[in-house]
């Protein structure tokens, strides 16, 4: 199959975009699933459905998806997720500052519910990445991509185990930015 998904994605590139439409069928399975694991996290505006949707309406609409392989489409997948998790964030945001208009009245068991982290997450995975490029990629392909680190490793060129170190001191530096 990943065979396949390669020669689609390179028909795509090659200028016939109509064959994302079938990459995108082919791998739904895997993208759903990956939207899932990211909004198991407390989003409860968005499905994993949605999410994939929305991934697919970007993929197709705009600039042309240059993806050569398996891979490298669930790698900028996972970077699109992301930036649709950070605008739906952002648009969430700026609703709870007045941008809709809408009063709520605030009860003691939404006051205790934990506010999604997104923006902050992506605020962070910016400054990483200033840092550390390579521990920002690794976050958003294990984390938002849901690669395990074997794949990751294979992705970037390097061992698992200097992935699994990088991935813990992204985690560190993150947690500690995020406090």
């Amino acid at each position: 199959m990943g065979n396949e998904i390669t020669q689609l994605l390179e028909r795509v590139s090659a200028g016939e975009p109509a064959h994302l439409a079938e990459v995108f069928e082919r791998l739904y399975p895997q993208l759903r699933q990956i939207a899932a694991a990211r909004l198991r996290a407390g989003e409860r505006t968005l499905t994993p459905t949605v999410l994939v949707h929305e991934l697919y309406l970007r993929a197709t609409t705009g600039e042309p998806l240059s993806a050569s392989d398996r891979r490298h489409f669930f790698t900028t997948a996972a970077k699109a997720m992301r930036w649709i998790l950070v605008d739906h964030a952002r648009r969430k945001a700026a609703g709870k500052r007045g941008g809709d208009l809408l009063e709520v009245t605030l009860t003691e068991s939404l006051a205790q519910a934990p506010a999604p982290d997104v923006l902050d997450l992506h605020d962070g995975l910016e400054v990483l990445g200033e840092i550390a490029p390579q521990q920002r990629d690794i976050v958003e392909l294990h984390y938002f991509g849901g690669l395990e680190f074997a794949e990751v490793a294979a992705l970037l060129g390097t061992s698992e185990r200097t992935v699994y170190r990088q991935w813990q001191r992204a985690r560190a530096f993150l947690h500690a930015r995020l406090r």
